[in-house]
């Protein structure tokens, strides 16, 4: 096994996680405020748009790199001769109880998928890198094919843990020319996905008059919905690399890490900022008697407001403290230490 740095940050990760947590409250909001079917043509829109780049996009990214920081972080116990399986177990145990909690709030919720799905995985981090790409891809295969989205989180993570072990994501500059490759690959894959889904485009309920319809032409009208959503999943991990691959070459360019800056303190805090999304949508449901009375367009608009001030709060913490108030937590309950939280002007950068 290659040496890594014990406490050196990989930058584009924290953009990435920031970048999923955009999508996912998008797809996470509409269950959570209660919101109907859409009835206006702007709320179709809205819709279709969501099903088409948004849902299950997010989630696969999100799978992923929780593979990643799933490798680095048993890779850095080990460099430091700490008891890393043990470490890690009870991490995940952590992470299990947080998303208990969270289940309540929020049913379909990712953290307790991410702990089940984390500890079955464990076995797999010695195993040869090349095993895991191929068990990886293949069961990513069966479980897109046949639309099993609750198992789709488990090849994405082994598929993470092989990036690890090929440590990609510290071999960016490397292997651009690969990535530009892999990434133009990916978006004409991801065009053909899109227009053979929007082929079978349903008609919003609310534009259906099902009285009228023949018993062939609802028939029809329900296998379009079905095929509409199962070909949107069936083509989510293509979508899911392209966009990840994208993300990756605009931050090559130094403007767009300037740019985009805002993301990597999201992504930093991102235990905290996914729960806070949660939290946040029930406060202003609850506070504004919103839940249930607003359509999907507005959906959006909280959503951005949330955008603003999730990415403010990130900002400012992470001026003077070192981790999330949530990442804290979970470091402290990791190793049984209270780490240092302030920042000193001494402080190296932190490892995930």
């Amino acid at each position: 096994m290659q040496p890594i740095e014990l406490n050196k940050r990989i930058d584009t990760l924290d953009y990435l996680r920031g970048f999923a947590l955009l999508g996912i409250i998008l797809v996470n909001i509409p269950a959570l405020m209660w919101i109907n079917p859409p009835e206006t043509s702007i709320d179709i829109a809205y819709n279709r748009f969501l099903i088409l780049f948004v849902e299950g996009k997010f989630f696969s990214i999100f799978s992923f790199l929780f593979g990643v920081g799933f490798y680095i972080f048993i890779s850095r116990a080990m460099a430091k001769n700490n008891n890393a399986y043990f470490l890690f177990i009870r991490r995940i145990i952590i992470l299990l109880l947080i998303g208990l909690v969270h289940f309540y709030f929020q049913p379909g919720e990712a953290l307790t998928v991410y702990a089940i799905f984390g500890l079955i995985a464990l076995p797999f981090y010695k195993v040869r890198k090349e095993i895991n790409v191929t068990i990886g891809l293949i069961l990513l295969a069966v479980t897109a094919y046949y639309g099993i989205k609750i198992a789709m989180p488990f090849p994405l993570i082994l598929l993470g843990l092989a990036a690890g072990q090929y440590r990609v994501f510290e071999k960016i500059n490397d292997n651009r020319k690969n990535i530009c490759f892999f990434t133009v690959i990916m978006c004409f894959i991801s065009i053909g996905g899109l227009l053979y889904q929007w082929h079978y485009v349903p008609e919003a309920m609310a534009m259906v008059n099902v009285d009228n319809m023949t018993t062939d032409e609802f028939t029809e009208h329900l296998t379009n919905i079905e095929k509409f959503s199962l070909i949107g999943l069936q083509f989510s991990p293509f979508v899911s690399a392209f966009y990840v691959g994208s993300l990756i070459l605009l931050l090559q360019h130094p403007v767009c890490q300037v740019l985009l800056s805002p993301l990597k303190n999201y992504g930093r805090m991102a235990l905290t900022n996914y729960l806070g999304q949660t939290a946040l949508i029930l406060l202003i449901g609850n506070a504004f008697h919103l839940t249930g009375n607003i359509r999907f367009i507005q959906s959006l608009w909280i959503c951005i407001g949330i955008y603003i001030f999730q990415l403010l709060f990130s900002k400012i913490w992470l001026t003077f403290f070192k981790f999330g108030p949530l990442e804290w937590l979970w470091r402290m309950g990791t190793y049984w230490t209270v780490p240092s939280l302030l920042k000193t002007s001494t402080n190296s950068k932190e490892r995930h």
